[in-house]
């Protein structure tokens, strides 16, 4: 096991470079732990090295996961995610526990939010919906991951069409939260919702206009027909 993440460590120092470190630096409003490494060649790595491990049982492929949000560097935690998904085959409801505590110990900047959520966590609150009664205590956590994780999961999910009162209600939790990281968290789940429900989000939206911060208002009309852009922002 230990093989594997040092192999992996290795082939990420490898691949690291300086330019696209500090480029990769600037999209962080926080301290943020990089290799440099681009997008792909992260994903390809996370591929290789995954066909590398012999046993792929859900248990075993978390305990590497969770080796690799321990470092705090955003790739590793990229290669976590993505290893997590794999194994979506086997998720049971019982995983939202360890999904829970990974948002909640591991969880510091927007890319691993949304990257772990938008897929693992997405994935299995759509194969359990009776896990959005957990998702949705995320919403009025302390803590600003906590509460983007409550929206973000659903990014996937609302894309389709699924879980509309509960977009609302996540919404409504986090409709005044001040934070812009959450602001745009909840606007941007609301965005893709209106992709399938565009007369109810913007019906939603002309009631809440008023007290939404403007920065989750554009969000969520972002996808929608100009004309009803003009009248969601108009005072």
């Amino acid at each position: 096991m230990n093989r594997i993440i040092e192999h992996l460590r290795t082939e990420l120092k490898l691949n690291s470079d300086e330019k696209t470190k500090l480029s990769g630096e600037r999209f962080f409003k926080e301290n943020v732990s990089l290799y440099g490494i681009k997008s792909a060649v992260v994903s390809q790595i996370a591929k290789d090295h995954y066909k590398l491990i012999d046993n792929k049982d859900k248990s075993n492929v978390f305990i590497l996961c969770e080796e690799l949000l321990k470092s705090g560097i955003m790739e590793e935690s990229f290669v976590a995610c993505s290893w997590s998904y794999n194994v979506h085959e086997q998720y049971q409801p019982a995983d939202f526990k360890v999904f829970e505590k990974w948002v909640k110990k591991y969880v510091a900047n927007w890319a691993t939010c949304d990257t772990l959520c938008n897929h693992t966590v997405g994935t299995l609150i759509e194969m359990y919906p009776e896990l959005l009664a957990g998702l949705k205590k995320w919403s009025h956590s302390d803590n600003r991951w906590v509460k983007r994780a409550s929206a973000v999961s659903l990014i996937v999910p609302a894309k389709k069409g699924l879980f509309l009162k509960d977009v609302f209600e996540i919404a409504d939790t986090l409709h005044a939260d001040n934070d812009d990281m959450v602001q745009k968290g909840y606007g941007w789940m609301l965005k893709v919702a209106s992709q399938a429900h565009q007369k109810e989000v913007f019906e939603y939206v002309m009631k809440k206009k008023a007290t939404m911060p403007r920065t989750a208002l554009r969000y969520a009309i972002e996808k929608m027909p100009k004309e009803l852009k003009t009248e969601a922002m108009a005072k």
